[in-house]
């Protein structure tokens, strides 16, 4: 029973930092049509960020926090101003291929700028301890993670239904000339979805660098290849979608390594990308997506 519990607390987990990462692509695919693969490099501008204020300013994790929470809102807003703007009217493989330049740009930044050698940051560390809740040993940092991914997901949820703003980008994601129509200013509600999606990097990258305890140029690209399957799997462009998505992709990791013998737990990754596959083929525009006719091509 102690065991189940523990296993119940990994998935919850790793769900929450799946579905944190994955709304923060699904907002903007939303609007824009964009799967910005760039959004690793912002968690990882961020854990960087972390690294320098913290040696060179101050080790207060509350100020590192907010440091890093600002460089990635900074960061993606000013990734959506030079980079995404300009190509907003165009075919959506412009995006995808802009989206992938963006992300190779930066990556070699960070190996020129800073190293390709992890770069200790340990000031989160304390985020992650083990507390003894009954007969069960629970890390604080589960608790952390799964809390505030439940809590942004429910602000973000009253912002999009209840500020004037957050309507506006509910209508834009489903007729974005139609707002542009009713007088709705298209950068400001392209660049409040980028700022959201930033916030909600930063929100990972604090919960990432606690586990890791150092910043690569690559940190952040596992985590959004995951949460991007997320989205394709809850149905892209659906922020329950993102959220589902991520949380089964969680509970799947952690069964699959609790069902699979020790000496084939290799195939852990290659089981869950199966039972994606399968789930796909049974709903292949994702779980809340409504599934649409297509007929055939003539």
């Amino acid at each position: 029973m102690d065991y189940a519990a523990q296993q119940l607390l990994n998935a919850l987990s790793f769900g929450a930092e799946y579905a944190l990462i994955a709304v923060g692509l699904a907002i903007v695919f939303s609007i824009m049509g964009l799967v910005n693969f760039a959004h690793g490099e912002v968690i990882a501008f961020g854990g960087y960020s972390m690294a320098v204020v913290g040696t060179v300013v101050t080790g207060n994790p509350l100020v590192l926090m907010a440091a890093v929470l600002i460089a990635c809102v900074s960061v993606s807003l000013l990734l959506e101003r030079v980079a995404f703007r300009t190509v907003r009217k165009a075919d959506i493989t412009t995006g995808l291929l802009t989206a992938f330049g963006v992300s190779i740009i930066l990556q070699n930044l960070y190996l020129l700028l800073g190293s390709p050698r992890p770069i200790s940051a340990t000031q989160f560390i304390f985020l992650d301890r083990t507390l003894l809740i009954g007969p069960v040993h629970v890390s604080s940092l589960q608790i952390y993670e799964t809390v505030t991914t439940i809590a942004a997901i429910l602000f973000l949820t009253l912002f999009l239904k209840r500020s004037h703003l957050g309507i506006a980008m509910r209508a834009a994601s489903r007729d974005f000339q139609m707002v542009r129509l009713c007088g709705v200013r298209a950068n400001r509600v392209v660049a409040t979805a980028f700022a959201i999606s930033g916030l909600l990097a930063g929100l990972a990258c604090i919960f990432i660098m606690a586990r890791r305890g150092s910043v690569t140029p690559h940190m952040g690209f596992d985590p959004v290849l995951t949460a991007f399957i997320a989205c394709v799997l809850g149905g892209f462009g659906s922020l329950p979608g993102a959220v589902l998505g991520g949380f089964i992709l969680g509970f799947l990791e952690v069964g699959v390594l609790v069902l699979l013998p020790q000496t084939a737990g290799g195939l852990a990754q290659a089981a869950v990308f199966l039972v994606v596959a399968l789930l796909l083929f049974w709903r292949p525009d994702g779980i809340l997506t409504s599934t649409a006719e297509k007929g055939d091509k003539l």
